[in-house]
This record gives structure tokens, sequence and C-alpha cells, in this order.
């Protein structure tokens, strides 16, 4: 018996492919091609073996894939025939894929630049003992049992993170309360979750975090710009734009970006907003450790009283995002239902970078980190302010960012999306505000990554980009 038609195969065996390898792919291009159609009895093994010049174990492993891909069938003596199409492949792209957040930041997994924000200081993080700490957790997780972990986090790491917020935030909570995240955006998506946040209103601050306002949107909360003063946000603005929103989201330690810490009236003001009316405060801590001129003021949720406060942080600023941990503490009425979230909706976890996260906060080297940091960051901005106190008026705003603000036309986006060219990398401050009549112009500037080496070609740089 001979080949039919459709089997127009030519062995190449000098390929990189195998030979089953290419009489699988000649097939599937003939059943594709209609040459072979829907119901085709094909040839016995030995006879298209015989054929085509191959070993039977070649036909037989050829047809054993398109049976598995479900284009043929074998019934017995009835022989092996098509049973269907080969799907139709999507169209390739006719433009790259835009990368996320390609409008905001400049990329992913790239060096960091003088003056970038949301980045700790590269050459200060504790690689070695970051290092030893990691190599023994492997060791230890490789002992553990292979069942799932707590969905939740490591149990070592939630006591650790319980009791560091005792002492540093003042909040009183249990490890249960605790919840383990890849990030502060991972906390936010979980907690618009366990609330229900999908069709409410939210109150967000204006200006406030572009990427909390776009989470909202994606999440189908519609975030309500609510101003921000001296004092944090505005509550009694808050009620009288949206006096039907159930979700809060603020930076009380201190306001991103411009730094406020919102005041005790204000704090208790929100605070009884949110007991009388059920709704929900997420407290964003953005760089609540980070107070560079004084104690850090107290975490909302330490004055929470009818749990009513969902604390959100993470590590990302004060170790680097790269160690993907982030935390959420939940009121003791949500906790279960957090646990449960956890469970369902699967966090990102992975074990050793926990325990030796765990094991830093245990043994002390976080809160001499954070010390180490408070002390290099507060050199740094002190030499960004000296360096360009004679040409132009900076302000402190919050932790070790300063602002530098434009006249009311300037265009700081185009100037935060040239910035790179020269090597550096400021943050617009326009894209804070919800509102574009009432955005303001200005350069958010990080000393986190101005190193003593590179601050005179830093400064020249920001000097081109201002007045280029």
């Amino acid at each position: 018996m001979t080949a039919p038609a459709p089997f127009d195969f030519q062995p190449n065996r000098s390929a990189a492919t195998s030979l089953a390898h290419q009489l699988c792919d000649n097939i599937r291009a003939a059943i594709a091609e209609d040459r072979l159609e829907v119901g085709a009895r094909l040839p016995s093994v030995r006879d298209l073996a015989t054929q085509l010049g191959v070993a039977r174990g070649t036909v037989q492993a050829a047809y054993d894939a398109l049976v598995s891909e479900l284009l043929l069938g074998t019934a017995g003596s009835a022989g092996t025939r098509v049973i269907a199409k080969p799907p139709r492949q999507a169209p390739a792209p006719e433009a790259p894929i835009a990368r996320p957040l390609a409008t905001m930041l400049r990329g992913f997994s790239l060096t960091a630049l003088p003056f970038q924000t949301g980045v700790p200081a590269q050459d200060a993080f504790p690689t070695k003992m970051w290092t030893s700490l990691l190599g023994r957790a492997v060791r230890n997780d490789a002992m553990t049992p292979t069942t799932y972990p707590d969905p939740r986090g490591h149990p070592d790491l939630r006591t650790q993170i319980a009791a560091y917020l005792a002492v540093a935030r003042g909040i009183r909570c249990v490890p249960d309360q605790v919840v383990i995240t890849a990030c502060y955006r991972a906390g936010l998506a979980l907690t618009l979750q366990v609330v229900g946040a999908a069709g409410q209103r939210a109150w967000m601050e204006e200006p406030g975090y572009p990427i909390t306002r776009m989470g909202l949107e994606m999440a189908r909360v519609a975030p309500v710009a609510v101003p921000v003063d001296s004092e944090g946000i505005d509550v009694a603005a808050g009620m009288a734009l949206a006096p039907d929103a159930r979700i809060a989201i603020v930076t009380p330690g201190q306001h991103s970006p411009l730094g406020a810490t919102m005041s005790h009236a204000r704090r208790q003001t929100l605070l009884d907003w949110a007991a009388t009316t059920g709704g929900w405060i997420v407290e964003d801590d953005y760089l609540g450790e980070l107070q560079l001129g004084a104690r850090a003021a107290p975490a909302l949720a330490s004055a929470d009283a009818v749990g009513r406060v969902i604390h959100v942080g993470s590590f990302s600023k004060t170790l680097k995002p790269g160690i993907g941990i982030g935390f959420v503490v939940a009121p003791m009425a949500l906790a279960a239902r957090f646990g449960h979230a956890a469970a369902t909706l699967g966090p990102s976890f992975f074990a050793p970078t926990q325990l030796a996260l765990a094991r830093m906060l245990a043994e002390g080297h976080y809160l001499r980190h954070l010390r180490n940091m408070k002390r290099l960051y507060a050199e740094r901005l002190a030499a960004l302010h000296r360096a360009l106190a004679a040409d132009y008026r900076l302000e402190t705003v919050a932790g070790p960012i300063a602002l530098l603000r434009l006249p009311p036309h300037a265009d700081d986006v185009a100037l935060a999306r040239r910035a790179p060219e020269l090597g550096i990398a400021p943050s617009p401050l326009s894209t804070w505000f919800q509102d574009a009549a009432h955005a303001v112009p200005g350069l958010l500037l990080s000393a986190t990554n101005l190193r003593p080496s590179r601050v005179d070609e830093a400064l020249a740089a920001l000097r081109r980009l201002l007045t280029g």
C-alpha cells in the first residue's frame, strides 16, 4: 500500500527536531489545509513507515502525539482516522504588547537612578546578612513537610510582624490577624475583595498614589478625590463629596506624596466616620517608618477601638521591592474572612524568603537596618538641599523625598519622560492628581540613591533637564 498524496514528507535526519516531530507537524499541516479531511483514514503504522523509510516507532510516536491533541482517533480494526481539525492559531500581534504601567514607570528590573522614588538605597542593602539568612532559610525549608503551607503566610513571620508592629507602629494585634502578601498593591487587591468593594465609591486623597487609583478603577470601585491639607485628608469634604462612600484609603503617617502627618483631631474624625457609617479605612503605611526628622507617628490602626482600620504595609521601601513581601493587618472581625480569601485567591508565598525575614526581625537586624537607613537618607537629603539651595527652593515632603515645584504651565510629565536619557529619574507631581484641573506641576526627587560619588553628575543632569 502506498502513502496517499497528503503525505509529502521528506525526512530530514540532520534537523534539530526528531523525525517523529517532523512527521507530526506534516500530518497536522495536512489536516489544517484540508489535504486530509475529517473522517479520512490514515495508513497503518507499518505501511506508512515502509513508504517513508522510517522506523515504525517514529510513525507510532507521531500518531500518538496527534491522538493526544484530539486530532486523530483510533478504533481497532477501523484504523486511525482524522477526527478534528487543529484550532486556528491566533494571529501574531501587529505591534508589541505594551508593558504594564508604561506611562508611569521607566521599566522593571532596572538599576535605580538618582532621584528615582519608591526604591531604597541600592548600595545600602544588607547583602551579606541577607544572603546568610536566606541560605539558612532555604536549608531549613527543605526539611519541612511536603504539605500545603499556611496561605496566610509563614507563622514565624506573622508572629514577628505582629511583635514588630506593636513596638514600632503601636498596633496591638495577634499573628492570626496578619496575612502575608507580595506587596502593598497585593494587599490592597485582597482587601478590596474581602470588603466587597466592587460597585462602591471610595475616598482617595487628592493628590494620591496613581497606582492605587488605577487599581480601584480596575476593581470597579469609583475613586472620589478628597482634598488633603496640612492635617491630612479633609473628612468633612469627603462626606460632602461622597456621603455614600464606604471606603477611605489614606496615608496618615506621611501623606503620599506631600508628606503631611494626619493630625490627632483629623484621625479621630475619620475613625468616627467609619464607626458611624460602617465604613472601612484602608491605611497605606507609606513611609511610616522613614520619618527622618522625628519619631514615626503611630499608625492609625493603633487608635482604632472599633475595628474599622485595615492596615496595609510592605518591606519594599525599607529593604527592596524584589523581596516580594507585604502584609495586611485585618481587624478582628475580618481576620477569618481574610484567611479564607488568602486560601482561595492564593497570595504569593515563598517560604525561604519569609523565614529569612522572620529571623531578620527576631534578631534585631531589621530595626538596626532602619536606623542606618534613616541616618543615611537624612545625610543624602541634606546634601541635596545644600547643592541646590543657590538655584532652586526644595521642600522636604515625605521621608527622603524633596519636591521641586515648577512654573504653573511647565510640563513635568515630559521632563520626567526625558530625564532617564540624562541618567536621572525624578517623578512628575501632576500625575498624582485625579482632577487634572487642579494638578500642580513639580518634580519629586528621592535622595535614596544619591550616592556621594554621583551627586555632582546627578545634579548637573538635573540642571540640564530644567534649563534645556
